[in-house]
């Protein structure tokens, strides 16, 4: 099964007493699906995996997986430890929830940043462990650090045979373009999950987007994708690169505030976040308003453009 495409990364949505919300993640799950979803990426750092445990990594992947029903491949991490035996077995509980791929999380593989000896060691150790024939992915998670790939790991990977797909972050369109110059005729898609460069990049070959604006409008990113470059395209683009920065006025919870307003969840509950994101990013509500309404618009626009051409 393909792992390419728009991939959103999942939220956790959380009940008021801290628990894993498994009603509201049904209606999100649904939401993704409806909204373009090419493939769900479950339990990432989105979902706040760092803050999960592995009980709770394992039984959302399993329920995300029953509810999306084979309609879309999911993917999940949970990839979180530090010493390599609970790395095997987290991601050998993972791998047993019956997901479609299971991505390992690139800084794992190197925790103290040592570098590339240390990197394939651990990679050789967790092939070892993880069934042959189950697909999997890369993350180049940015928590606890941002370890990007060298060229040689990276085609090292692909080498491999056991990889399907890399989430990029290295919101570089160079590196974007080299990496998939290196995938060429393997089968391996480099997605990308930098909105800033999104377009660009897949233009350049980045199969898909997987970037945190996949909880906002994943079928806007989804249209861009599979559409030619028009004027709408254009001011698509610029719309998108704009409303990517709602990221950094208290991200996941913002985007928690943007999908209760849709009815998909109950709360706005964080694990990652234990402060008041109203108080602490004045006019936050107004950011969602135009969030929101930007969407909107657009989605109108490409309707229109859409039943013109009809």
């Amino acid at each position: 099964m393909q792992i390419s495409g728009i991939i959103p990364v999942m939220l956790t949505p959380f009940q008021d007493d801290g628990s894993v919300d498994y009603a509201s993640l049904e209606r999100l799950t649904e939401w993704y699906i409806a909204h373009g979803a090419d493939a769900l990426f479950a339990v990432c750092q989105s979902s706040e995996m760092q803050y999960l445990s592995l009980a709770e990594r394992v039984e959302m992947a399993r329920f995300v997986v029953r509810i999306a029903r084979g309609r879309v491949p999911v993917v999940a991490s949970g990839h979180i430890s530090t010493g390599i035996d609970d790395q095997k077995a987290e991601l050998a509980a993972v791998a047993e929830t019956g997901v479609d791929g299971v991505v390992l999380v690139t800084n794992r593989l190197d925790p103290e940043a040592k570098g590339t000896e240390v990197f394939r060691a651990s990679l050789k150790a967790l092939l070892a462990a993880l069934p042959p024939d189950l697909p999997l992915g890369l993350y180049e998670c940015p928590a606890p650090y941002r370890r990007l790939l060298s060229d040689d790991e990276f085609k090292a990977c692909i080498d491999s045979g056991r990889f399907a797909m890399l989430k990029d972050v290295s919101c570089d369109l160079a590196t974007v373009k080299r990496r998939v110059a290196l995938a060429k005729g393997s089968g391996f898609a480099v997605i990308n999950a930098n909105a800033a460069i999104a377009r660009d990049a897949m233009r350049a070959g980045s199969r898909g987007f997987c970037g945190v604006s996949t909880n906002i409008h994943p079928d806007l990113y989804a249209w861009l994708y599979r559409t030619a470059d028009t004027p709408l395209a254009e001011e698509l683009t610029q719309f998108l690169v704009m409303a990517a920065l709602f990221e950094a006025f208290g991200y996941p919870a913002i985007a928690k505030v943007y999908q209760q307003r849709l009815g998909t969840i109950a709360t706005i509950r964080c694990r990652t976040i234990t402060y008041d994101v109203r108080e602490k990013f004045w006019a936050l509500d107004q950011i969602v308003d135009a969030l929101a309404k930007g969407t909107d618009l657009h989605r109108a626009r490409i309707a229109a453009q859409a039943a013109a051409a009809a």
